[in-house]
């Protein structure tokens, strides 16, 4: 008998891989029929060796005693064609692993570069297209400020003057003590306008030696339109991890910059915080799309961890409603939570990223208040209290784990207001129930005659969109698909659903060929974020900001995705074709015909914007702004409305009554006391409004005296006269009950008592500037 033992070659390097694998092969010579079998069994062994598995499947010891260096000639060969074969196996598979390790590389680096380019492209596109605006360029100083409209200009102002300050330790104290903004008042400014960008944006300069190449107003806008790229780049990334090709990356970006007005405010209110914080939230929902991801290695994992951690407290600090945006991700990562969407460990590892990120942002940002009775810190301590008290919400029977869902749900809910309401009652927050007037407004539940929330109702960012949202966002294409994307993976996500609750495991990877889009967290966090923030867009128009770009980056990935195209074969149980097959070449074929008919009607339209010669002056406000710097007294103060304010803070730095920040209560009372120069109030009424202010020169704006508005009732005159009582509106009739004229019109008049209290010093088309007298001298 024969005995054949195969054993691995430990000394051989090739034997380390899955398929290098040499064996030595030891038999007795008895007959060529022995070692015919003894070859057989070896080729045997050596095919099983390939396919992974395990040497044992190789041995056929039979009895008898070992006898080492007793083969044939027949079976040496035959031994030397099998080593040979592994040998060959082992090299095939090494440049196999080589050829497809290659593959990723070059295909990371194409959609790296690609991201990295529409980046930039869109950064030198804002860049051009601002300066082809505003022939910023050619303009003076003044001129150039003036251009940053909506009162943006402020913030611009407190990055001057950290520029001018002796220090930057120096400045950032000024800038806490601040006496000289606001009227008889003393603010912390850093915190009440959240000032980090201009900080951060002056540190960098300075310690850049920007000074000698570059102008701070240079400096300043070009760190914004590079966040810009920053946030296409992201948007980028979304659409690639979710689709696996970034051809998805360069159609989300193609139809974002189509549809400009309704992603961002950039171009002509640069210094807003929301300008300098979405970046960062762009780069945060990047890092969590990855994050959630169930194909991810654990180094991936980590790095994507870090930089949701770093962004997501960026983006708390760089702007004061960052934590309410967030908010709004909690509840969406609460809810793939509670249908067991996502695995627990990394949900707990996303709210350890929140409580941090608000905790540090409390100490960093003087211990504002705001953040402690914030939505998101209740949402995370009622979560963590109501998994405390539910740890087998995710086990029984359908019936049972809907109960408990259902109970869930109303213990965070309960729990979340009963702790907001606590710390509400704890910490000075004086603000919450102006904010509660308003949303009751809003959303029709009471009715007021209030000046401030019929003010905030009036402003564009809190209406509710128009029909010219969605005729724009069509005829660029993405709302379409937009809603057929979102109807397979909400149906496919429901199906998931389903399944979790009637006790299916989550799967760790889903494969293309099954066809279920809904499986995957990354998709399903997508699905839901889309949808709260597009009802939050239906209810205030400001809102389409933080939804129409994931708009654009969820509708790419959907068009451009194999498995969605799956899905949905699987769905018609298609059999002509195989589904796979078809899937590929739609994927590829829609996303080529929608970018070739973009490219052929929004191209054009595109380069003419950059060489549309626009011509952006306003002489009556240059003459005014040069005006006060000539002839205002230093210790001058000035009341206007609040966009005009801040214009005059930017441009000639003397104090004003008021600051266009519409979120500050106190700050809104004093804007509705200078408004009052447009109601029907007596000379008197207004002169002791306007020096409780401590106001010494007030400016009557044309535009606001002799408004005509589109809107009913959201004229400043008609919110003042309702607010003051002076007009009535019932049931359709309108009833004025009024002893004054109103005071813009009749001051022009220049007759007693008005010429007692104010005298004009200035006019021109667009303003009349009046001096508040000090010393009333009474004509008849």
């Amino acid at each position: 008998m024969a005995e054949l033992r195969c054993r691995r070659e430990k000394d051989d390097p090739a034997s380390e891989g899955p398929l290098g694998r040499l064996y030595e092969v030891e038999t007795t010579d008895e007959d060529d029929s022995t070692a015919t079998r003894a070859g057989a069994e070896v080729g045997t062994a050596d095919g099983a060796h390939a396919d992974g598995e395990g040497p044992t499947a190789g041995d056929a010891r039979k009895g008898g005693t070992d006898v080492e260096g007793a083969s044939s000639p027949k079976e040496e060969e035959k031994v030397d064609h099998l080593s040979a074969n592994g040998t060959g196996s082992a090299e095939g598979a090494h440049r196999c692993s080589k050829s497809v390790l290659l593959q990723r590389v070059v295909k990371l680096f194409i959609g790296c570069l690609a991201a990295v380019t529409c980046g930039m492209i869109y950064a030198v596109y804002l860049s051009t297209y601002h300066e082809r605006k505003f022939w910023f360029s050619s303009r003076q100083e003044m001129e150039r400020e003036i251009t940053f409209q909506g009162g943006s200009g402020l913030y611009y102002y407190y990055y001057k003057h950290m520029l001018f300050a002796s220090s930057f330790e120096k400045g950032v104290y000024e800038l806490t003590r601040d006496n000289r903004t606001v009227s008889g008042q003393t603010i912390n400014a850093v915190e009440q306008l959240s000032l980090y960008p201009e900080l951060l944006c002056s540190l960098l300069y300075k310690l850049s030696g920007s000074q000698d190449s570059i102008e701070p107003v240079y400096f300043y806008i070009g760190v914004v339109f590079g966040l810009q790229a920053v946030y296409v780049t992201a948007l980028f990334v979304c659409s690639w991890v979710m689709s696996g090709t970034w051809v998805a990356g360069l159609l989300a970006v193609a139809w974002y910059i189509i549809n400009r007005p309704d992603t961002t405010t950039v171009v002509y209110a640069i210094p807003l915080r929301d300008n300098w914080a979405l970046p960062y939230f762009s780069c945060q929902v990047a890092a969590l799309t990855s994050f959630l991801s169930n194909n991810i290695s654990a180094a991936t994992e980590m790095f994507c961890y870090l930089l949701m951690s770093v962004t997501t407290f960026t983006f708390i600090v760089m702007w004061e409603h960052g934590h309410y945006v967030l908010f709004v991700q909690g509840v969406v990562l609460l809810l793939l939570d509670c249908f067991d969407l996502i695995p627990a460990r990394k949900t707990a590892d996303i709210h350890k990223v929140y409580l941090s990120s608000l905790l540090l942002a409390y100490v960093l940002q003087y211990q504002r208040s705001a953040l402690l009775s914030s939505p998101l810190l209740s949402l995370l301590v009622a979560s963590l209290l109501a998994r405390y008290l539910q740890q087998n919400m995710k086990m029984g029977p359908l019936v049972a784990r809907l109960m408990k869902l259902v109970l869930h749900l109303y213990l965070v809910f309960t729990t979340g207001i009963t702790f907001n309401y606590l710390v509400k009652k704890i910490l000075p927050v004086d603000q919450s129930d102006f904010i509660l007037k308003f949303l009751e407004v809003k959303f029709g539940l009471n009715s007021t005659t209030e000046f401030i929330p019929n003010l905030l109702l009036c402003e564009e960012g809190f209406q509710s969109p128009g029909q010219d949202l969605f005729l724009r966002l069509t005829q660029a294409s993405v709302l379409p698909f937009y809603v057929l994307v979102m109807l397979v993976c909400l149906f496919s996500t429901m199906q998931a659903i389903y399944r979790r609750l009637s006790g299916e495991r989550l799967m760790g990877g889903v494969q293309m060929e099954q066809g279920r889009i809904g499986e995957r967290p990354e998709v399903i966090y997508h699905v839901f974020h889309t949808l709260l923030f597009g009802a939050l867009a239906m209810l205030f128009q400001g809102m389409k900001y933080l939804w129409t770009p994931y708009v654009c980056a969820f509708t790419a990935f959907g068009v451009c995705s194999p498995e969605l195209w799956v899905t949905v074969f699987r769905w018609v149980r298609l059999k002509s074709v195989h589904p796979v097959v078809l899937a590929l070449i739609l994927s590829t074929a829609v996303p080529t015909i929608i970018a070739f008919s973009l490219w052929r009607e929004f191209f054009p339209r595109v380069l003419s914007e950059l060489t549309e010669v626009q011509e952006f002056y306003d002489p009556d406000t240059v003459e005014l702004m040069n005006w006060i710097k000539s002839h205002a007294p230093l210790a001058a103060v000035f009341a206007a409305s609040p966009a005009l304010l801040g214009t005059v803070k930017v441009c000639t730095g003397w104090p004003v009554t008021s600051l266009p920040l519409y979120t500050d209560l106190s700050l809104l009372q004093r804007s509705e006391s200078t408004y009052q120069v447009y109601a029907m109030r007596s000379a008197e009424e207004v002169y002791k409004l306007l020096t409780a202010q401590q106001s010494s020169f007030v400016i009557v704006e044309e535009e606001l005296c002799n408004q005509m508005s589109s809107v009913r009732g959201c004229r400043i005159k008609d919110l003042l006269d309702y607010a003051n009582g002076h007009v009535v509106y019932d049931k359709g009739e309108t009833y004025t009950f009024a002893k004054y004229g109103r005071f813009c019109h009749e001051i022009k008049m220049n007759y007693s008592p008005y010429t007692n209290y104010f005298t004009r010093v200035f006019w021109n088309r667009s303003y009349h500037v009046y001096r508040v007298n000090s010393v009333i001298s009474f004509q008849y």
